[in-house]
């Protein structure tokens, strides 16, 4: 697993180092992967803790939320990112329900509501991720033939007389 030092983290991010610490360190929030070692110790941070701390800024920035009521919606989404793949979050929505009730939609760009919720979509912050972390972005789908074309010629004159 590919881990970012603090000053990556804070790049791909958005916030201040002393926000980034707040976050990470005194309030644990979203807890570092690696804690620093000492004083001068860089914290280290994979690719789903820094989507969950973009995730937060979002939320704080612009919606207003305030945070530390949401830990345990962090802590959750914390244990299922460890679960899933960078590709398969690719065209889903953070659906946030209220509380510590959330999911990730499916992949289909219509969203069945039925309920108030707050839809956050995800491709903007894993374009950020892919590029920082060098990870892989979804491929176009493209229907490779089954068989190869066969080459057709005309017979020749001399076969047929």
């Amino acid at each position: 697993m590919r881990l970012v030092t603090t000053r990556d983290a804070i790049r791909l991010t958005g916030l201040s180092p002393d926000q980034l610490r707040e976050w990470t360190t005194r309030r644990a929030l979203i807890p570092a992967d690696v804690k620093p070692k000492g004083h001068g110790s860089p914290a280290q941070f994979s690719w789903q803790t820094i989507l969950l701390l973009r995730l937060a800024v979002t939320l704080r920035d612009r919606f207003k939320l305030e945070l530390q009521s949401n830990q345990v919606l962090f802590n959750g989404l914390s244990e299922e990112l460890k679960r899933v793949s960078f590709l398969s979050l690719w065209d889903r929505h953070l659906l946030l329900h209220g509380g510590a009730e959330w999911e990730l939609s499916g992949t289909s760009t219509t969203l069945d509501i039925k309920t108030d919720l707050i839809a956050l979509k995800l491709n903007p912050h894993l374009q950020v991720l892919a590029e920082g972390f060098a990870l892989p972005q979804p491929q176009p789908h493209i229907q490779f033939s089954l068989f190869a074309p066969a080459s057709i010629s005309s017979p020749s004159r001399k076969a047929m007389g």
